[in-house]
């Protein structure tokens, strides 16, 4: 779908401070939750009553955060943080109690005693990614990422003894549950089937309302996904930088919790099924100048691509495997960049080729794709921070912008069915096979996140997944005991 900026959600909503505090009294509002993420990307939270919202609190900030308790965030000898609404973010949560309406503001986080914005807050470090954008010479950058997720019956695990660790999930939808009247959806087998096998397109639309009527986030569609036992997708319309992360960090939220209300449990993790397809964010993005995408080239007979665009997809494919430590932050998510499963796992551009990890979509040719030309970075997955994701995403293309990175020559096969001679001779790597090995590709390749990303804060993200790293393979699986229990 080509952009409008006429359709309805396509800008946040704009409200000021005292239309905010206008609404919460003239709606009977009780209680405002404050919103914002730690660095891995969690959603926190803490709630206020009415009466403690004034208009000056939108430049003062709420003295509630003890960044100590936060991951990622201060040290205990210097913790006092505030929280400062944005009002764009303002919604009245649907669900909860009817004698405490509640609304929810997402916030900026910023040092105590005037100290200025914290480096380390993730919102923070997406608006300075728009800044780039903006110094770069581009008016604004368009995001529309596609993110997964699976919608489980029960999902149980006990990690708790050294002696042995196990994890259980059951759903009507798989062969294993299937009983009665439940038609099960065969793996890989998931993509578009229609009800009583698609048991979950209530669920979607009420999440789907959900994110229209009371958050603002508009999407376009929804539909099951290609694996098995409740893999879901809705796809959100396309919005700017930081407006899009929080959308992301809502969809989140909405998810989860209109499953929890429906008894259900959903999942953002990438791989919790083994043996068939896991969950991505495809991430499309484009640079726009007056109101142009400088992406599109009428006169580019390959894919309509500018040069610009092609520098772009030179820099993401540069940067592609320093990219995934930020964009693939779980050793889960390195059980999903695996052959034979849909997930890219080769480094490589192409026009509409799903097995390259960067894709330049192809609905439309000439002047009527002009708006959604945009080049698809297929390697993130839902597990990532959206404010950190989308900002080291466009700082890689930047990066490419400015340095004039060539990205060589179109992969048009399936990347998957060449000989590794083959994709020597196309100049094709691979990305990396796990964590450990991301955050060493970080490590030797972060000069481009500088200026928007702080040293801190990449030191901060390395020392937290290291120690993620570290806790898994330090512990038995049980699978190594089917291989390796009678040796």
């Amino acid at each position: 779908m080509p952009f409008d900026k006429s359709a309805k959600g396509f800008v946040p909503r704009k409200r000021t401070p005292k239309q905010v505090v206008d609404t919460v009294a003239s709606k009977g509002i009780r209680f405002i939750d404050l919103h914002f993420t730690d660095v891995p990307g969690r959603t926190q939270h803490v709630t206020i009553p009415n009466n403690m919202l004034e208009v000056e609190a939108f430049q003062e900030g709420i003295p509630k955060l003890d960044g100590s308790s936060i991951k990622g965030f201060a040290e205990i000898f210097d913790s006092d943080m505030l929280l400062l609404p944005d009002p764009s973010t303002f919604a009245i949560l649907p669900w909860g109690d009817e004698r405490f309406p509640t609304a929810r503001m997402i916030c900026d986080v910023h040092w105590g005693y005037q100290k200025g914005r914290f480096s380390r807050d993730p919102r923070y470090i997406a608006q300075k990614a728009e800044e780039a954008v903006k110094a770069a010479g581009f008016t604004e950058s368009y995001w529309g990422p596609e993110m997964e997720f699976f919608v489980f019956d029960t999902v149980t695990w006990d990690v708790s003894s050294p002696f042995g660790t196990s994890h259980k999930i059951t759903s009507v939808e798989s062969a294993h549950e299937a009983r009665g009247t439940n038609y099960p959806i065969r793996f890989k087998e998931g993509y578009y089937p229609t009800p009583p096998s698609d048991t979950l397109q209530d669920y979607r639309s009420e999440v789907a309302y959900h994110l229209d009527e009371s958050f603002g986030v508009v999407n376009d569609a929804h539909h099951h996904e290609v694996a098995t036992a409740g893999q879901c997708e809705i796809n959100i319309y396309r919005d700017t930088l930081t407006p899009m992360a929080d959308s992301m960090v809502t969809y989140k939220y909405v998810v989860k919790n209109v499953a929890s209300k429906r008894g259900l449990i959903a999942t953002i993790m990438p791989k919790p099924i083994f043996g068939d397809n896991a969950s991505g964010m495809h991430v499309s993005s484009s640079l726009w100048k007056d109101e142009k995408n400088a992406f599109y080239d009428e006169k580019d007979e390959y894919a309509n691509l500018s040069q610009t665009g092609r520098y772009y997809v030179g820099g993401l494919l540069a940067h592609s495997r320093a990219l995934c430590a930020i964009t693939n932050p779980t050793t889960n998510s390195y059980r999903r960049l695996v052959p034979g499963y849909e997930a890219p796992v080769f480094v490589a551009w192409s026009r509409g080729n799903r097995s390259a990890n960067v894709r330049i979509p192809l609905h439309y040719k000439g002047k009527s794709g002009a708006k959604g030309k945009r080049a698809e970075f297929r390697t993130p997955d839902p597990s990532a921070n959206p404010y950190l994701a989308f900002a080291a995403i466009v700082s890689a293309g930047l990066d490419g912008i400015k340095k004039k990175i060539d990205p060589g020559d179109p992969v048009n096969q399936d990347i998957y069915e060449l000989t590794p001679t083959k994709r020597k001779e196309f100049g094709v790597k691979e990305l990396p096979g796990s964590l450990l090995e991301a955050i060493e590709s970080l490590k030797s390749d972060s000069e481009f996140l500088k200026g928007v990303f702080s040293e801190d804060l990449i030191e901060m993200m390395i020392e937290l997944e290291m120690a993620n790293y570290r806790a898994v393979s330090a512990r038995p699986h049980p699978y190594e005991f089917y291989l390796y229990f009678d040796m």
